[in-house]
């Protein structure tokens, strides 16, 4: 084990998309736990599109990335040292232990995973954070019902793909929207979608409209811009959007809606959500996710950059879209 703990810092905020200019790598001394504390060793960092809104200094649901302090973000890893007898050493947990090596906690941010049931770095993603805003977003927001048309934005994503399965688990046509015939190929021939349009071809509304000629009646959106905006286009009276995520325009580009009509017209349930809003979804949600995992009967996939030195470009990667399912950086 080193006797350093690297860091990433938060140096200067971005002007648009973040160059690794904007990051700065710290060697801090390993922390040691106090009483009633755990010192954790990150296996994998987790790397997530809402990171690039904290690194601006202005409102949001959250409180803004501080300058020259340790980037936040969730963490997977081992306790090595304790002295909180909730938390044995050995104990693999989830926490917000940020873009470090190693991270102190009271355990209060911390919750025991059993990797017998999914792989570590699951915890991150299908089984994780990701995986339960897409739980949250499809069965509390969109409710689907048999039959219904879903159209899920950023298909391939760590939520996108993972919104997809479940709605098809319930009876629904899928249609995923992503980059790229390869990408497409991934949403619909190992996550099962029905259809998939890409997004880069060309002909979005045209193709969106003969994948779901009868109209759509959920959208789960991550995307926003050109691509939410040709789905409102689609959508079918009194349907549910939920919006999770607006990526297009997370580096200050305009997001124009021009068909923004289609709420009021087709009287459309519109919700934006942060699942961490949403405690009450958390625990139903790990448990059918986690057992979905274990069967095989959930599919996933990762990207992941080795090494914390890797992590601003992985970053960088993810916010140009390429990535394939979740991204994380392997520590361990």
């Amino acid at each position: 084990m080193s006797d350093t703990n690297k860091q990433w810092h938060l140096a200067s905020r971005p002007k648009g998309m973040p160059t690794e200019e904007n990051f700065r790598l710290v060697e801090a001394p390993i922390p040691k736990p106090g009483e009633g504390q755990v010192l954790v060793r990150h296996h994998y960092m987790s790397l997530d599109p809402y990171m690039r809104g904290r690194m601006d200094d202005a409102k949001s649901y959250a409180a803004a990335q501080k300058l020259d302090e340790v980037m936040g973000g969730g963490t997977v890893g081992e306790v090595i040292e304790s002295r909180n007898p909730d938390f044995p050493v050995g104990q693999m947990v989830v926490g917000a232990g940020g873009w470090q090596q190693y991270a102190v906690s009271d355990g209060r941010d911390l919750r025991k995973i059993d990797t017998e049931k999914a792989p570590a770095s699951a915890w991150l993603g299908a089984v994780g954070m990701p995986g339960v805003t897409a739980w949250h977003g499809l069965n509390r927001i969109i409710e689907p019902k048999k039959g219904e048309t879903i159209v899920v934005s950023a298909a391939t994503g760590a939520v996108g793909s993972v919104v997809g399965q479940l709605a098809k688990r319930q009876g629904c046509r899928v249609i995923g929207i992503a980059g790229g015939p390869e990408k497409c190929r991934i949403v619909t021939e190992e996550y099962g979608f029905d259809a998939c349009v890409d997004y880069k071809a060309g002909r979005l509304h045209e193709d969106l409209k003969a994948a779901a000629p009868d109209g759509i009646d959920g959208n789960f959106e991550n995307v926003g811009g050109e691509v939410f905006d040709a789905v409102l286009a689609r959508m079918n009276a009194f349907g549910r959007v939920a919006v999770c995520g607006l990526i297009s325009g997370y580096s200050g580009e305009p997001i124009p809606l021009r068909n923004v009509r289609s709420i009021l017209v087709n009287r459309l349930l519109v919700r934006g959500f942060i699942v961490s809003d949403h405690q009450d979804s958390w625990q139903p949600a790990l448990t059918e996710l986690a057992d979905l995992v274990s069967k095989g009967e959930l599919r996933y996939r990762e990207t992941i950059a080795e090494g914390i030195e890797a992590a601003p470009g992985a970053f960088i990667g993810l916010l140009r879209g390429r990535n394939i399912g979740k991204q994380l950086v392997k520590l361990v």
